[in-house]
């Protein structure tokens, strides 16, 4: 399953290029967090929902705004996986 926790790496590549939406990253980052064996703590399913919310949010703004930074989100969520893989290491 770590293999599908690398993965996640290029969805972001992949969103901050626009070659993904903000619909399919969010699903993608769910599904492999609802299905990752052994679950993550409560803690870390509740900071990536706040993360995907937020980025969900953001987009209805045309620019970033001064609520949501969807480069700000990207680095949350990039640093959010990078603990996840750690603790599943």
């Amino acid at each position: 399953m770590t293999d599908r926790l690398s993965a996640l790496t290029l969805t972001l590549e992949a969103f901050a290029c626009g070659d993904l939406s903000v619909t399919d990253l969010a699903r993608v980052w769910r599904d492999a967090a609802e299905t990752h064996q052994p679950a993550f703590p409560q803690r870390y399913v509740d900071v990536l929902e706040r993360l995907l919310s937020q980025i969900e949010s953001s987009a209805l703004f045309s620019e970033e705004s001064c609520s949501f930074s969807r480069t700000d989100i990207l680095a949350a969520l990039a640093d959010w996986l990078g603990k996840a893989q750690a603790l599943k290491a």
